[in-house]
């Protein structure tokens, strides 16, 4: 089922689907929006960034949707109190206008939509993600952030999945423990990133064009064990076909360790989902058996009637066991993680 990409290659080929559909541990295929052959009203773009600690996490985003572009910032705490608060501000008619780059190496990314202003640099060897967000969620007080990303890790979590309609695809990269160090500000309060808190930086960044109405999964972690060797995974299904190969990998001090299938198993009743009730995590090949207590459901939802966007986001604590393609065992306890069902019409 896991068809790994060893060799750089054109993603598209002239019919605007994957030439080769499969997974790499690093940024092989080579995306240019010039090979596109659907509407560019389809085409979706992001980057999105999650630094975190055990106490709490910022969540940035840039995204162009084809017919709206999002700047929206999260900000949750996880102590005795848990709290959230989540802000976008939305354009209208992007199409490209905001000059994401074509690859996650480098690149820079400078946004201004209505009291937000985002930034997002990378020189190849540094991000820096720095902005405001003026009136943030009403309150007529500034956020302000400046986050510099380093020692990024050798390898990563990168899958190009087709639809299985003409002409769309998911080419996607999950950049996991990389070291942050900044702050965020709020409210006559300071949040700081550094090396002493623990403090890491999850990238996903996404290209594509998608179909209309869909449903996903995914799951993302990042910690330093007691031994400072830093350990990760990404999580997740859903989404166009992933027969030549899942997302799901582990992440140990810099090298990928490819899995097999994950099921996220989130408690229901009346055909409601419990998501702040805790889920268990179960892998097909045994190398991934968590547990998970939420602390927050991280809930933005957007309705514009045309298009939805209605994540569960959930903060909470993992524990359980992992294992490496080598058989090392790392074993978890209570870290801090997210993981999240979210359904899109866009």
């Amino acid at each position: 089922m896991q068809h790994e990409i060893t060799n750089k290659q054109r993603l598209l080929d002239e019919n605007g689907n994957i030439k080769e559909p499969g997974f790499a541990k690093k940024l092989l295929w080579q995306y240019d929006r010039k090979d596109i052959k659907a509407s560019k009203l389809r085409i979706k773009e992001w980057d999105y960034y999650c630094i975190s600690n055990q106490d709490y996490a910022l969540c940035l985003t840039i995204s162009d949707s084809g017919y709206v572009s999002c700047l929206s910032i999260s900000v949750m705490e996880f102590g005795n109190n848990p709290s959230q608060k989540n802000d976008s501000e939305l354009g209208f008619l992007p199409l490209g206008k905001l000059n994401l780059p074509f690859t996650s190496e480098n690149g820079n990314i400078r946004s201004k939509v209505g009291t937000a202003d985002m930034n997002f640099d990378n020189n190849g060897k540094e991000r820096h993600l720095y902005g405001v967000y003026n009136n943030y969620c009403n309150s007529k007080k500034t956020l302000e952030f400046d986050v510099k990303l380093t020692d990024i890790p050798e390898e990563s979590m990168v899958i190009a999945t087709p639809f299985d309609k003409d002409k769309h695809f998911y080419y996607n990269q999950k950049i996991n423990c990389m070291k942050a160090n900044g702050y965020f500000e709020f409210d006559g309060k300071r949040y700081e990133f550094n090396e002493g808190n623990e403090s890491l930086a999850t990238l996903d960044w996404g290209r594509g064009v998608w179909t209309y109405d869909n449903t996903w999964y995914w799951g993302s972690g990042q910690m330093i064990l007691e031994d400072k060797s830093t350990f990760g995974f990404n999580i997740g299904y859903g989404f166009g076909n992933t027969s030549a190969a899942s997302e799901n990998m582990l992440f140990y001090n810099g090298k990928s360790h490819k899995l097999e299938d994950i099921a996220f198993n989130i408690p229901m009743k009346n055909g409601e989902y419990l998501y702040t009730e805790p889920w268990t995590f179960t892998s097909s090949d045994s190398r991934f058996e968590m547990t998970f207590k939420p602390i927050i459901d991280r809930q933005a939802p957007l309705d514009i009637k045309f298009m939805c966007m209605l994540p569960h986001q959930v903060f909470g604590l993992i524990s359980g066991k992992a294992v490496l393609d080598d058989g090392k065992e790392i074993v978890i306890k209570d870290k801090l993680v997210f993981a999240e069902r979210v359904h899109n019409k866009w």
